[in-house]
């Protein structure tokens, strides 16, 4: 099968579909119990998922390295899950992970404290330190415990990110935009995504409401333009994966994520809420919300489906886990915009309903899969990605349950440092960093794409992703 560098970096191999297909028919389905109507009932599946996720997780192992996931998960997705964990105590209340979650952040901090780790060289790119730096922000938005005040301050980590990203702002090619990798000498360099870009403008929208400092603000709003400009986001706001460099960003990939759209949407809310109800922001808003409903089956309604690789079952290991960013950023949005509740809340609770039925497999018989569309029959595949998503889902039920998340200003404790952060392998020092000069030597990304070989007497498969 040809590999493309606009797929993402994962190659999966695992059991033949006759094999998974006997699997899931040996399995008693009992599922997760879940009564909406409840908070309890959702906190009790909420807790279940969170236990069989962290069954993945060998980092708090002797011998093991925290902050990392085995084999064949890469380096982003215990980022994005520590984001999710962070989450979990944000809308339960329930602590017994935050040890392990705090561990594994600040272990793969790097030694500029920007999520720059260097045994990563080969496989970070621009999306997966995004996906570490906003799980920061959410550690600082959402008041998850501090760190000792001698160690990395989650607002400050997420300052760095931002500040080595804006760094990488690559004017030469494509009049703009970040590429998807940080480094020359990584596949796909030469490939500019909206992951990457969305990260960025995400976290700089976050920055501006939570810091009040405008420059992040004007960045958000940069990024936003340059993505709408290229044509990575079309005129109805659908988000296309990504173009090359090489031919001027011209050849628009049109494969449709989750978690572009989610991401994009969780920073427009707050540039929304940012602007004080801005009816630019509010179009935009509006925009992308009405967009998203390409990934909401018709049949059974309104239920999440990953459209580009869950009908043709091509999904891979990093694509089991998108649905989780879309869910959590869909119920996060409300709070900053909360217009679109009766929009979203609908796609959640049939979403959370059917994800909790699916949840029916394994050796326990509550493993989840990734296809809620098929409800409690059990799709044979089970990881950290199809628990992410089941856990992001039905723990957004309790959004009506939390506060609004703090900025400086309303309660924040994080402690923040605007020149944070290596620069990503050049010098900067912070957000007012010149929008127009940038040294292209900073400009490119990680993410060589190595495929796992898991041998198996059944067979293997192979795919990777954008």
């Amino acid at each position: 099968m040809r590999l493309t560098p606009c797929s993402r970096k994962s190659c999966l191999s695992w059991l033949s579909t006759t094999a998974l297909s006997l699997l899931a028919g040996s399995t008693l389905t009992t599922a997760i119990t879940l009564d909406l109507q409840d908070p309890n009932s959702i906190k009790s599946a909420a807790s279940t998922c969170a236990y069989n996720l962290l069954t993945f997780y060998t980092g708090n192992n002797t011998g093991d390295v925290p902050g990392n996931l085995p084999q064949p998960y890469y380096w982003w997705e215990a980022g994005a899950m520590f984001g999710i964990l962070i989450d979990y105590y944000y809308y339960t209340n329930d602590s017994q992970y935050n040890d392990l979650v705090t561990q594994g952040m600040l272990w793969q901090v790097g030694p500029d404290n920007d999520y720059m780790t260097p045994n990563q060289t080969k496989t970070e790119g621009n999306d997966d330190q995004g996906f570490w730096g906003m799980a920061a922000m959410s550690a600082a938005e959402q008041k998850f415990p501090d760190p000792p005040s001698a160690q990395p301050q989650w607002l400050a980590l997420a300052q760095a990110v931002f500040n080595d990203q804006a760094s990488r702002w690559d004017n030469q090619y494509c009049d703009g935009g970040l590429r998807w990798q940080i480094f020359t000498f990584n596949t796909g360099y030469d490939y500019k995504n909206s992951i990457s870009n969305g990260c960025f403008f995400n976290l700089g929208a976050r920055l501006a409401l939570y810091t009040g400092n405008d420059t992040y603000a004007q960045w958000a709003e940069k990024t936003f333009n340059w993505t709408q400009a290229v044509s990575l986001m079309d005129q109805n706001y659908h988000f296309y994966d990504g173009a090359h460099t090489t031919l001027n960003c011209s050849d628009i990939n049109r494969v449709q994520w989750t978690y572009n759209a989610g991401v994009f949407l969780l920073g427009a809310s707050v540039m929304y809420n940012y602007t004080n109800g801005s009816p630019l922001w509010q179009e935009r808003v509006m925009g992308i919300l009405n967009a998203t409903s390409i990934f909401f089956a018709t049949n059974p309604p309104n239920v999440m489906y990953e459209v580009a690789c869950e009908p043709p079952n091509t999904c891979d290991t990093d694509n089991y886990s998108f649905k989780a960013y879309l869910a959590r950023w869909l119920v996060a949005s409300i709070k900053y915009a909360p217009f679109i509740q009766t929009t979203v809340m609908p796609w959640v609770q049939a979403s959370a309903t059917a994800a909790a039925l699916q949840c029916s497999g394994g050796t326990n018989g509550q493993m989840c899969g990734m296809k809620w569309t098929q409800g409690s029959t059990w799709d044979g595949t089970q990881g950290v990605g199809q628990q992410m998503g089941a856990l992001s889902i039905i723990q957004a039920n309790l959004i009506d349950q939390v506060t609004v998340p703090v900025t400086n200003k309303t309660g924040g404790t994080s402690k923040g440092n605007a020149a944070a952060g290596g620069g990503g392998g050049i010098s900067t020092s912070n957000p007012a960093l010149s929008q127009n000069v940038i040294t292209r030597g900073s400009k490119a990304g990680a993410g060589i794409l190595t495929c796992l070989v898991l041998i198996s007497v059944i067979g293997c498969s192979w795919w990777m992703i954008a």
